[in-house]
């Protein structure tokens, strides 16, 4: 989802850097994976299409923090029946 964004936490030996990948578009999301020692962030399209990625050494990674979108004004709300409406059942 547009504005899901996460932050990366690597020791450099002398320090620590941050870095962030954020899902920049509507319908894009943000995908983190942890295989073989490797931590892989990736922002992806709906159909699976990589757009951003960065990988990181499982060892190095000091912090990962997922920030999820907030939620928007002009979304889809679902509502149930007015209170003064009888139910069809």
């Amino acid at each position: 989802m547009r504005g899901d964004r996460v932050e990366i936490m690597v020791d450099t030996g002398d320090g620590t850097r941050t870095f962030e990948i954020e899902a920049t578009r509507a319908g894009r999301r943000v995908e983190v994976s942890t295989s073989r020692g490797v931590v892989e962030v990736s922002e992806v399209t709906r159909t699976g299409q990589v757009i951003r990625s960065g990988r990181f050494m499982a060892p190095r990674v000091v912090a990962l923090v997922e920030h999820p979108a907030a939620p928007s004004e002009g979304g889809r709300v679902r509502r149930g029946a007015a209170s003064d409406q009888e139910s069809l059942i």
